[in-house]
């Protein structure tokens, strides 16, 4: 019999493992989901190449790719590649002009290559650079949650983020964003689906949330 659910990839954030995804449960009869979780990229690969690799790794044709955060800026890139149903990013930006403005100062000055990035072991400073909070309370949910300590990796991830330069974005879609975002500011955000009191986290600490309204947003 043949398959009539939608497959829905899910791709979390920068140095996040897709258990960040492990409260979101979508009926299963209409969806079947699938995640993906990050790889270590090459010596100087481009994102677009990195894009390229991971769609891949997507094996159903005309899926919904949702992303979290710096894997919501890679979702959209991965659409360039392949037909999709919808594309959906979480607590990320679809513009250059959506980054705060420390990314763009970084991206001229290129401060962010002075980062102590070596210090990637050390799980508050990753939770801090991926999650935009102080974790000291929750530091063993972290622990669990973030998945890649490769100095590389992170270097790699934060140049992608601070040099990408997307001005248009493709009609249809879909931004969901928490008005508490301390990564990216909701001031600077335009046209998205607000989620009162969400902050870069609300993936987890809102599932509840997406829970109830991903399905309609999916099937809209």
């Amino acid at each position: 019999m043949q398959d009539s659910r939608i497959h829905i990839y899910f791709m979390p954030g920068m140095a996040a493992s897709s258990s960040i995804f492990e409260f979101i449960k979508l009926p299963e009869d209409e969806f079947c989901v699938h995640f993906l979780d990050w790889f270590i990229p090459k010596g100087g690969q481009s994102l677009q190449s990195y894009a390229k690799e991971m769609s891949q790794r997507i094996t159903h044709e005309n899926p919904v790719l949702l992303g979290v955060s710096l894997g919501g800026i890679l979702v959209q890139e991965i659409a360039k590649y392949m037909p999709v149903k919808k594309v959906i990013i979480v607590s990320s930006v679809k513009l250059k002009k959506e980054l705060p403005k420390k990314m763009l100062f970084a991206r001229y000055t290129k401060i962010h290559k002075l980062l102590p990035t070596g210090l990637v072991n050390n799980v508050e400073l990753l939770a801090k650079y991926a999650f935009g909070e102080t974790v000291v309370k929750r530091l063993e949910l972290y622990e669990k949650y973030l998945s890649i300590r490769d100095k590389r990796y992170i270097d790699w991830c934060i140049d992608q983020m601070v040099n990408w330069r997307q001005t248009e974005y493709p009609k249809g879609l879909i931004h969901i964003h928490g008005d508490k975002d301390a990564v990216f500011p909701i001031a600077n955000i335009s046209d998205c689906k607000i989620v009162k009191n969400g902050t870069h986290t609300m993936i987890i600490h809102r599932a509840k949330w997406f829970n109830e309204h991903l399905p309609t947003i999916i099937l809209d």
